[in-house]
């Protein structure tokens, strides 16, 4: 009677991805970010370095190159530092944009006794409005829901004078709204004049 083999149990793989570019180290190379890309991989998995990024034979190709060749090749590593740099300069841009961007939070009356609040600058900070007006009316049990301002913008607008708990939400639920940038305005309705 034949023996029947049993097949070994295979392993999971374990994908390494870079905290940079969220690729594989192996892409790393293809991307705008890909010095900070190995620098991170250099300061992470060391062993993986001489593997991924083999100087030595990239210097044996080179040498074999014409010097038309050449040229093209540094033409095109001074691009990538020209990339590079506009990515650092934009990354930056968008920080200080973050820094300056105001949530604001309208009370405005509706009626004698009834109000919204409006809520608008949000979107700076990269939340998806629609989520967190959502969010709004389950946690507070009121309608809320995102339309577009005079000026084009969209905001939330939730139905009660909930602006303190909207403001501690903010703070609890997103943190990546500081509160600092965060203002409370209250807007009353104009009482009409009465002409004779």
């Amino acid at each position: 009677m034949a023996e029947s083999v049993i097949p070994a149990e295979s392993q999971a793989k374990t994908t390494i991805y870079c905290e940079v570019c969220s690729l594989p180290p192996e892409y790393c190379e293809f991307t705008s970010t890909s010095k900070k890309c190995r620098e991170w991989l250099e300061k992470s998995y060391p062993n993986l370095v001489s593997m991924i990024y083999d100087t030595e034979a990239v210097d044996a190709a080179m040498s074999n190159l014409s010097v038309e060749a050449k040229e093209k090749a540094a033409k095109a590593e001074a691009a990538a530092e020209k990339r590079a740099e506009k990515e650092e300069a934009k990354a930056e841009r968008e920080a200080a944009k973050k820094a300056s961007s105001r949530v604001i939070l309208k009370r405005v009356e509706r009626t004698k006794r009834k109000h919204v609040i409006v809520v608008s600058g949000l979107e700076a900070f990269d939340l998806d409005l629609k989520k967190v007006a959502k969010d709004f009316g389950k946690k507070f049990a009121c309608g809320s829901s995102v339309t577009k301002s005079a000026s084009g913008q969209d905001e939330i607008v939730v139905q009660g004078d909930l602006s303190d708990d909207i403001f501690d939400y903010l703070e609890e639920k997103y943190p990546s709204v500081p509160s600092d940038n965060i203002d409370m305005i209250e807007d009353k309705k104009k009482k009409k004049s009465e002409t004779v």
